[in-house]
C-alpha cells in the first residue's frame, strides 16, 4: 500500500474542506509546488491533487499550478476535479500529470468515461464520492440515488482498474476511516482493481487498519497538516510490509531491555496487536494467526513499537504476564551457543 499525500486547491490556494464544505475552506500550505516538494522529500511515490474550483465550477481550474507542480517533482501526480472532456484529459496528461481523476463524468457522461479509459488505460482512475452510501457529484453537492458499490462494479464491468472511494461524512474530520466500506469494495470488486481510500484518516493506526486490508493506497490530507500524522514515519511503515508478507518481530521486555522471543507478524496480526495491545502473530507452521498467551495466559501487553533502518523488522516492547516461553523458562533465548 502506498500513501498519496494531498493537495487541494481552491482559488489558487492549499486548502482543506471538512465534509466537502466549501465555506469550511482553511489555507494550510502556503506554495502548492513547495509543498509538493515536501511531500517527495518525505518518500511519498505519488501525490494527488484536486481543482476544488473546477470540481465546483464543472470545468478546469489553476491548470497553471498543476502543471507547475508536475514539472517541479519528479514523482508522478493524480488529478481530479472539474475534468469532464477528453481534451482535457489529453491536455492534462500532455502536460505532465500521470494520472486523471474522473468524478462527476462517470454519472453524467458514460461513453466518455468509456472513451477515456479505452485510451488511457491506467492512467484513468474513478472517483467515487459518497454521503450515506449514495453518490454524490460536482464538488459533492449534487446527491444521486446510486449507492457507491452499485457504482464501483459499474465502473469494474467497463475496465476501471483504479477506484478512489471518499466517505465524505468521514473527509477532513480526523474521525477515522469507514473500514466497513473498503472491506465491501474489496468483496465486490475484481482483485486486480487497485482501491484507495480517502476520507477520515486520523493517525498512523488507520494507516495500519487499511493495510491489513491490502488495498493499493490511501490518501491522506488534514491528518498532515495537523500533524496528526507523520508523513515520513506512515510512509517508512508501509515499506515493512510492502518488502515482505512476514515481518519477525523482537518481543523484548521494556523493564529491563531482555529478549523474550521472535514472533513473524502479517499485516492481519499486526492490526490485531495494534486493537487488541497485545501481541499476535501468524504461525508459520500451523499456517493460523495466534495470540500469545491464548492458552496460557501469559500476555504480553504492548508498551512502544519501533521498526529498524532498514524497514525489515519490528521491535516490540511489552510487560510480560508471567513467563513467555512454552518450556516455562522466562526467555526463549535461555541455549547458550557461546
Amino acid at each position: 500500500m502506498i500513501i498519496l499525500p494531498a493537495i487541494d486547491i481552491l482559488g489558487g490556494k492549499c486548502v482543506r474542506l471538512a465534509q466537502g464544505e466549501y465555506n469550511t475552506a482553511a489555507k494550510v500550505a502556503e506554495n502548492p509546488v513547495e509543498t509538493a516538494k515536501y511531500f517527495k522529500d518525505c518518500g511519498a511515490e505519488y501525490i494527488h491533487i484536486v481543482d476544488l474550483d473546477g470540481a465546483k465550477d464543472g470545468m478546469p481550474k489553476n491548470k497553471e499550478i498543476f502543471i507547475e507542480i508536475a514539472k517541479n517533482i519528479d514523482i508522478p501526480v493524480e488529478l481530479g476535479g472539474g475534468i469532464r472532456a477528453i481534451e482535457t484529459i489529453d491536455y492534462y496528461i500532455a502536460n505532465g500529470i500521470s494520472r486523471i481523476i474522473l468524478g462527476s463524468v462517470i454519472l453524467e457522461n458514460k461513453e466518455l468515461t468509456k472513451k477515456a479509459i479505452l485510451k488511457y488505460g491506467d492512467k484513468i482512475a474513478v472517483g467515487i464520492d459518497a454521503k450515506n452510501r449514495k453518490v454524490k457529484t460536482s464538488g459533492w453537492l449534487v446527491e444521486n440515488e446510486i449507492d457507491f458499490i452499485e457504482l464501483a462494479v459499474e465502473m469494474a464491468k467497463i475496465g476501471a482498474k483504479n477506484i478512489i472511494y471518499t466517505d465524505i461524512s468521514k473527509d477532513g474530520m480526523l474521525s477515522g476511516v469507514n473500514l466497513e466500506h473498503y472491506q465491501e469494495l474489496k468483496n465486490y470488486l475484481p482483485s486486480d482493481v487497485k482501491i484507495t481510500a480517502s476520507g477520515g484518516v486520523k493517525d498512523i493506526n488507520d494507516i495500519i487498519k487499511l493495510q491489513s486490508l491490502d488495498i493499493y493506497g490511501v490518501i491522506c490530507g488534514k491528518a498532515i497538516y495537523s500533524g496528526n500524522l507523520d508523513l515520513k514515519q506512515a510512509i517508512d511503515f508501509t515499506k515493512i510490509f510492502n518488502k515482505s508478507e512476514l515481518v519477525p518481530a523482537i518481543i523484548q521486555d521494556y523493564k529491563n531491555n531482555k529478549v523474550l522471543m521472535l514472533g513473524y507478524m502479517n499485516k492481519e496480526s499486526f492490526k490485531l496487536t495494534i486493537e487488541t495491545k497485545r501481541t499476535w502473530f501468524f504461525s508459520r507452521g500451523r499456517q493460523k494467526l495466534w495470540n500469545k498467551g491464548e492458552t496460557s495466559g501469559n500476555f504480553s501487553n504492548i508498551k512502544e513499537i519501533f521498526y529498524d533502518c532498514e524497514e525489515n523488522a519490528l521491535l516490540i516492547k511489552v510487560e510480560q504476564t508471567g513467563v513467555v516461553c512454552h518450556t516455562g523458562n522466562k526467555t526463549c533465548f535461555y541455549r547458550r551457543l557461546i
